[in-house]
C-alpha cells in the first residue's frame, strides 16, 4: 500500500480535526477573518461590535480559537487584546492538503504542537 492510500497518522488526524471543529462556526470564521485583517490586536467589544453578537458569545468563541491556537491573548492591564496566530494559520491550507491527499506546499510545514506562540 503506497502512502497516498493510507490514513493520516492518528495524532495528526486528531490535531487537524481540532481546526476544522473550531472553524464550523460562521462567527468564528468571521473573527478570525477580522483578527487576521486587523492588523494588530483587538479587544473583546472591539470584536463583539464587528460581528454583532453578544460579548459572551465572543468570549466563548474565542476560547475556543485560542484552545486550538489560532488566536493568542495578550493581557494589558486590566484588558484583554487578541490577534490572529499568525504560525498556526499558516498551517491551516496545509492541513486540508494533506487531509485531502494533496502534497503539501512546500512553504508551510504542519505542526504537531497544540498551541504556537509568536
Amino acid at each position: 500500500m503506497n502512502d497516498q492510500a493510507r490514513p493520516l497518522e492518528r495524532g495528526t488526524a486528531a490535531q487537524y480535526a481540532s481546526w476544522f471543529r473550531a472553524l464550523a462556526d460562521p462567527t468564528r470564521v468571521q473573527i478570525v477573518s477580522l483578527l487576521a485583517r486587523s492588523g494588530g490586536p483587538l479587544t473583546v467589544g472591539a470584536i463583539t461590535d464587528a460581528v454583532d453578537v453578544g460579548q459572551s458569545t465572543v468570549s466563548a468563541h474565542l476560547k475556543v480559537l485560542a484552545g486550538v491556537g489560532f488566536v493568542l491573548a495578550e493581557k494589558r492591564g486590566t484588558s484583554v487584546r487578541y490577534q490572529v496566530n499568525d504560525r498556526c494559520v499558516a498551517c491551516f491550507p496545509t492541513a486540508a492538503d494533506v487531509v485531502m491527499g494533496r502534497p503539501a506546499p512546500a512553504a508551510g510545514r504542519p505542526r504537531a504542537n497544540r498551541k504556537e506562540r509568536t
